[in-house]
Protein backbone atom coordinates (compact mmCIF):
# COMPACT_ATOMS: atom_id res chain seq x y z
CA UNK A 1 0.00 0.00 0.00
CA UNK A 2 1.61 3.50 -0.96
CA UNK A 3 1.23 5.97 1.52
CA UNK A 4 0.88 9.70 0.41
CA UNK A 5 3.84 11.84 1.01
CA UNK A 6 3.31 15.45 2.74
CA UNK A 7 4.77 18.17 0.32
CA UNK A 8 7.23 20.46 2.28
CA UNK A 9 7.94 23.74 0.35
CA UNK A 10 6.66 27.01 1.74
CA UNK A 11 3.72 28.40 0.21
CA UNK A 12 4.70 31.54 -1.81
CA UNK A 13 2.57 35.07 -2.77
CA UNK A 14 -0.06 34.22 -5.31
CA UNK A 15 -1.24 36.43 -8.02
CA UNK A 16 -4.45 38.06 -7.69
CA UNK A 17 -7.97 37.59 -9.93
CA UNK A 18 -7.19 38.58 -13.08
CA UNK A 19 -9.38 41.37 -14.18
CA UNK A 20 -11.15 39.62 -17.06
CA UNK A 21 -11.98 36.85 -14.85
CA UNK A 22 -15.23 35.49 -14.48
CA UNK A 23 -17.56 36.14 -10.61
CA UNK A 24 -14.96 35.72 -8.34
CA UNK A 25 -14.35 35.71 -4.88
CA UNK A 26 -12.62 38.99 -3.70
CA UNK A 27 -9.39 40.00 -4.85
CA UNK A 28 -6.53 38.89 -2.41
CA UNK A 29 -2.96 39.24 -2.67
CA UNK A 30 -2.06 38.33 0.68
CA UNK A 31 0.50 34.92 1.55
CA UNK A 32 -0.58 32.48 3.74
CA UNK A 33 1.11 32.32 6.82
CA UNK A 34 4.74 31.02 7.08
CA UNK A 35 5.64 26.92 7.00
CA UNK A 36 2.81 26.36 5.16
CA UNK A 37 2.97 23.28 3.01
CA UNK A 38 3.28 23.93 -0.79
CA UNK A 39 0.08 22.32 -2.65
CA UNK A 40 0.60 21.95 -6.56
CA UNK A 41 -1.73 20.77 -9.53
CA UNK A 42 -1.29 17.52 -11.29
CA UNK A 43 -0.48 19.37 -14.22
CA UNK A 44 2.51 21.61 -15.36
CA UNK A 45 0.67 24.75 -17.08
CA UNK A 46 0.93 28.09 -15.42
CA UNK A 47 -1.22 29.37 -13.31
CA UNK A 48 -2.80 32.54 -14.11
CA UNK A 49 -5.03 33.68 -11.96
CA UNK A 50 -5.50 32.26 -8.37
CA UNK A 51 -7.09 33.01 -5.09
CA UNK A 52 -7.57 32.00 -1.53
CA UNK A 53 -10.55 30.64 -0.38
CA UNK A 54 -9.18 30.32 3.09
CA UNK A 55 -6.46 32.24 3.95
CA UNK A 56 -5.69 30.71 7.28
CA UNK A 57 -6.59 34.15 9.16
CA UNK A 58 -10.10 33.93 9.14
CA UNK A 59 -13.46 32.03 7.80
CA UNK A 60 -13.92 34.63 5.49
CA UNK A 61 -16.86 33.68 3.27
CA UNK A 62 -16.62 30.32 4.45
CA UNK A 63 -19.33 29.39 7.17
CA UNK A 64 -19.61 26.41 9.19
CA UNK A 65 -21.82 24.17 8.00
CA UNK A 66 -25.08 23.34 9.85
CA UNK A 67 -25.05 19.59 9.22
CA UNK A 68 -26.85 18.63 12.39
CA UNK A 69 -24.70 17.53 15.15
CA UNK A 70 -21.55 19.15 13.90
CA UNK A 71 -19.08 19.83 16.52
CA UNK A 72 -16.77 23.33 16.82
CA UNK A 73 -15.12 25.24 13.93
CA UNK A 74 -12.54 27.37 15.01
CA UNK A 75 -9.26 29.16 12.64
CA UNK A 76 -5.91 28.58 15.18
CA UNK A 77 -2.43 29.38 14.02
CA UNK A 78 -3.37 29.64 10.28
CA UNK A 79 -5.38 26.88 10.39
CA UNK A 80 -9.37 25.81 10.25
CA UNK A 81 -9.76 23.38 12.62
CA UNK A 82 -12.71 20.83 12.47
CA UNK A 83 -13.74 19.50 15.75
CA UNK A 84 -15.54 15.80 16.01
CA UNK A 85 -19.11 16.02 14.46
CA UNK A 86 -21.79 13.54 15.09
CA UNK A 87 -20.79 12.57 12.73
CA UNK A 88 -20.20 15.23 10.32
CA UNK A 89 -18.41 19.16 11.02
CA UNK A 90 -17.51 21.33 7.88
CA UNK A 91 -17.90 24.17 6.01
CA UNK A 92 -19.42 25.56 3.22
CA UNK A 93 -18.62 28.11 0.66
CA UNK A 94 -21.12 31.47 0.87
CA UNK A 95 -19.22 34.08 -1.22
CA UNK A 96 -19.24 35.04 -4.79
CA UNK A 97 -20.01 32.46 -7.19
CA UNK A 98 -17.20 29.92 -8.23
CA UNK A 99 -16.29 29.00 -11.73
CA UNK A 100 -17.62 25.25 -11.89
CA UNK A 101 -15.13 24.39 -15.16
CA UNK A 102 -11.28 24.80 -15.87
CA UNK A 103 -10.24 25.46 -12.38
CA UNK A 104 -8.03 23.84 -9.25
CA UNK A 105 -8.66 23.74 -6.03
CA UNK A 106 -5.09 23.15 -3.85
CA UNK A 107 -5.28 22.46 0.43
CA UNK A 108 -3.78 20.61 3.12
CA UNK A 109 -5.19 18.37 5.58
CA UNK A 110 -4.89 15.98 8.34
CA UNK A 111 -6.16 13.87 10.78
CA UNK A 112 -5.88 14.80 14.37
CA UNK A 113 -7.67 12.33 15.83
CA UNK A 114 -10.39 9.28 14.75
CA UNK A 115 -10.71 7.05 11.77
CA UNK A 116 -12.55 8.42 9.49
CA UNK A 117 -12.48 10.86 6.39
CA UNK A 118 -10.23 14.04 7.49
CA UNK A 119 -10.99 15.69 4.27
CA UNK A 120 -14.29 15.50 2.20
CA UNK A 121 -14.30 17.66 -0.24
CA UNK A 122 -16.96 19.28 -2.48
CA UNK A 123 -17.08 20.52 -5.68
CA UNK A 124 -18.51 21.70 -8.94
CA UNK A 125 -18.45 19.57 -11.92
CA UNK A 126 -19.97 21.49 -14.25
CA UNK A 127 -23.51 21.34 -13.82
CA UNK A 128 -23.37 18.90 -11.15
CA UNK A 129 -21.20 18.35 -8.13
CA UNK A 130 -18.49 15.62 -6.41
CA UNK A 131 -17.18 14.90 -3.19
CA UNK A 132 -13.23 14.00 -2.72
CA UNK A 133 -13.50 11.68 0.53
CA UNK A 134 -10.25 11.28 2.00
CA UNK A 135 -9.59 8.37 4.51
CA UNK A 136 -13.43 7.24 4.93
CA UNK A 137 -14.89 3.91 5.77
CA UNK A 138 -12.71 2.94 8.31
CA UNK A 139 -9.79 5.18 7.97
CA UNK A 140 -8.07 3.95 4.15
CA UNK A 141 -10.79 4.34 1.65
CA UNK A 142 -10.22 7.34 -0.57
CA UNK A 143 -11.98 8.30 -3.78
CA UNK A 144 -14.42 10.33 -5.37
CA UNK A 145 -18.30 10.49 -4.54
CA UNK A 146 -20.62 9.64 -6.62
CA UNK A 147 -20.02 8.74 -10.30
CA UNK A 148 -22.66 7.26 -12.02
CA UNK A 149 -24.29 6.94 -8.40
CA UNK A 150 -21.43 4.80 -7.09
CA UNK A 151 -19.77 6.45 -4.26
CA UNK A 152 -16.42 6.46 -3.15
CA UNK A 153 -16.23 3.00 -2.19
CA UNK A 154 -17.58 1.21 -5.47
CA UNK A 155 -16.66 3.21 -8.41
CA UNK A 156 -13.63 3.41 -10.63
CA UNK A 157 -11.70 5.66 -8.04
CA UNK A 158 -11.60 3.91 -5.01
CA UNK A 159 -8.10 3.73 -3.70
CA UNK A 160 -7.06 2.27 0.20
CA UNK A 161 -4.32 4.36 1.28
CA UNK A 162 -2.61 4.57 4.30
CA UNK A 163 -2.59 8.23 6.54
CA UNK A 164 -0.52 8.97 9.20
CA UNK A 165 -2.42 10.82 12.05
CA UNK A 166 -0.91 14.43 12.39
CA UNK A 167 1.11 14.72 8.87
CA UNK A 168 0.21 16.83 6.26
CA UNK A 169 -1.36 15.50 2.81
CA UNK A 170 -1.33 18.10 0.23
CA UNK A 171 -4.87 17.51 -1.80
CA UNK A 172 -5.19 18.82 -5.21
CA UNK A 173 -8.79 18.86 -7.53
CA UNK A 174 -8.77 19.74 -10.83
CA UNK A 175 -12.05 20.17 -13.08
CA UNK A 176 -10.58 21.06 -16.46
CA UNK A 177 -9.70 20.00 -20.24
CA UNK A 178 -12.92 18.32 -19.82
CA UNK A 179 -11.78 15.32 -17.22
CA UNK A 180 -11.82 15.78 -13.03
CA UNK A 181 -8.11 15.24 -12.33
CA UNK A 182 -7.59 14.58 -8.37
CA UNK A 183 -4.03 14.04 -6.12
CA UNK A 184 -3.48 13.66 -2.69
CA UNK A 185 0.26 13.92 -1.74
CA UNK A 186 1.79 11.82 -4.95
CA UNK A 187 -1.09 9.43 -5.15
CA UNK A 188 -3.48 10.17 -7.80
CA UNK A 189 -6.64 9.05 -7.49
CA UNK A 190 -8.78 9.85 -10.56
CA UNK A 191 -7.96 10.89 -14.07
CA UNK A 192 -11.91 11.24 -15.19
CA UNK A 193 -13.83 12.08 -18.25
CA UNK A 194 -16.57 14.45 -17.31
CA UNK A 195 -18.90 13.59 -20.18
CA UNK A 196 -18.98 10.03 -19.64
CA UNK A 197 -20.33 10.04 -16.09
CA UNK A 198 -22.89 11.69 -13.68
CA UNK A 199 -21.69 13.44 -11.19
CA UNK A 200 -23.40 14.39 -7.82
CA UNK A 201 -23.13 14.16 -4.18
CA UNK A 202 -24.29 11.82 -1.56
CA UNK A 203 -27.47 13.15 0.34
CA UNK A 204 -25.23 13.82 3.60
CA UNK A 205 -22.99 16.72 2.33
CA UNK A 206 -25.57 18.30 0.14
CA UNK A 207 -25.77 21.25 1.99
CA UNK A 208 -21.87 21.39 1.25
CA UNK A 209 -22.45 22.48 -2.45
CA UNK A 210 -21.17 24.43 -4.12
CA UNK A 211 -18.14 24.13 -2.45
CA UNK A 212 -17.22 22.91 0.75
CA UNK A 213 -15.18 20.67 3.25
CA UNK A 214 -16.01 18.57 5.99
CA UNK A 215 -14.67 15.68 8.50
CA UNK A 216 -16.64 12.42 9.45
CA UNK A 217 -16.38 11.65 13.21
CA UNK A 218 -12.93 12.88 13.18
CA UNK A 219 -10.90 16.01 14.61
CA UNK A 220 -9.53 17.65 10.87
CA UNK A 221 -6.81 20.27 10.33
CA UNK A 222 -6.71 22.20 7.25
CA UNK A 223 -4.53 24.27 5.56
CA UNK A 224 -5.03 27.51 3.58
CA UNK A 225 -7.19 26.91 0.27
CA UNK A 226 -6.00 27.97 -3.18
CA UNK A 227 -8.35 28.20 -6.00
CA UNK A 228 -6.88 28.95 -9.54
CA UNK A 229 -8.19 29.05 -12.68
CA UNK A 230 -6.38 27.48 -15.25
CA UNK A 231 -7.82 27.92 -18.55
CA UNK A 232 -8.88 26.05 -21.29
CA UNK A 233 -6.14 23.82 -22.97
CA UNK A 234 -6.53 23.35 -26.39
CA UNK A 235 -8.51 20.31 -27.45
CA UNK A 236 -10.58 20.66 -24.62
CA UNK A 237 -13.59 19.38 -24.78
Amino acid sequence: MRTPLPCVALIGILMSWSATACTTPAETTAPAPEGMPEVAGPGSRPAPTASWLFDGRALGDFEPTVFGGEGEVTVEEGRLLLDFGNPLTGVTWAGAELPRDEYRIELVARRVEGTDFFCGLTFPVREGHATLVVGGWGGATTGVSCLDGLDASQNETTKYLYFETGVDHAVVVEVADGRVRCTVGEEQICDVEIAAHDWEVRPEVELSKPLGVCSFATRASLGPIRLTLVGAAPGGD
